[in-house]
């Protein structure tokens, strides 16, 4: 019982030991996963709009391409007068190699709003409206980006302006100016009257908000896991740490202790090893041992 009685403090102390280390790194954790959480999010916001960047660069190119270099090449078809080849538009270009894309970036839409379209189903929503009106009311801002509440919840859009160049005015001027094959398809009520350089669309690229947090929170749980499991790792190495060079001399102290405590004179003298604050209280334990020992001599005496 006196043993136990002896240890028992001991295992009290690494007890305790345990509970401010874990107050502490728990804290610690819980701060630095609050700080990184929102570093993720930020840095997953910034991710998707650089992929989406990189789409909007990706449908430019084949507009300019198409306009340039493919559509020349397919006006000089015979019968193209006749017959109204889409292959020439650079809308539809750059939405049909978007709608390839769509097939790995599955969450991401692609979108030619028109304020007044030839084809109807490019007509601006409202919102795309406020956004194109934005984009001609300010004719220095090369891209417009922001959230916006969608059917879905909560989403990031990119917006760059479409003017009207040379090449568009020879179908969209007037209906005049047009082919007889795109009036025969689409009509002549709709996509007439566009000026040169003015802005008559944008080219929009959106995604679901829940897409970069989706992604931020994947990161962050990766990331606490890690942080409990270095925390697991580093209690695990201190409390070695303590039992080898406090709890168990510690425990060699008190069982002398008790032994003295008792008159055993056999109890051995502790060995005292370095020069911190543990060797400091075995050297004083061995002299009070001598000092009790020849105490009770005396009295015996």
């Amino acid at each position: 019982p006196r043993r136990r009685y002896a240890e028992s403090p001991c295992l009290k102390l690494l007890t305790k030991f345990n509970l401010i280390l874990l107050a502490a790194f728990g804290l610690s954790v819980a701060v630095v996963s609050t700080i990184a959480y929102f570093f993720l999010v930020s840095s997953a916001r910034e991710q998707v709009t650089q992929q989406a960047e990189l789409m909007m660069a990706s449908a430019t190119s084949m507009r300019t391409y198409t306009a340039s270099d493919l559509a020349p090449l397919l006006e000089k078809l015979p019968d193209h007068r006749k017959r109204f080849l889409p292959e020439t538009i650079p809308f539809f270009a750059a939405t049909t190699i978007f709608g390839d894309l769509r097939k790995t970036y599955t969450a991401y839409t692609y979108k030619e709003a028109t304020l007044y379209p030839t084809n109807l189903a490019d007509r601006a929503t409202d919102w795309e409206a406020d956004v194109i009106r934005d984009l001609r009311d300010h004719p220095s801002l090369r891209q417009i980006s922001g959230e916006r509440d969608g059917a879905t919840g909560r989403e990031i859009y990119l917006a760059v302006p479409i003017k009207a160049t040379a090449e568009c005015l020879q179908c969209h001027s007037s209906p005049a100016a047009a082919p007889p094959a795109m009036l025969a398809r689409y009509g002549s009520s709709n996509g007439f009257g566009w000026q040169l350089d003015e802005t008559v669309g944008a080219q929009m690229v959106s995604l679901p908000l829940s897409v970069p947090l989706d992604l931020a929170r994947a990161a962050w749980g990766r990331l606490v896991l890690y942080l409990v499991f270095a925390l697991v790792l580093t209690v695990a190495a201190l409390d070695a740490a303590a039992y080898v060079f406090v709890i168990r001399p510690l425990r060699l102290v008190a069982a002398a202790a008790d032994r003295a405590s008792t008159g055993d004179p056999n109890a051995p003298e502790l060995e005292v090893r370095g020069e911190d604050e543990i060797a400091v209280v075995t050297a004083a334990f061995n002299r009070m041992r001598v000092s009790l020992a020849k105490a009770l001599r005396m009295l015996d005496d």
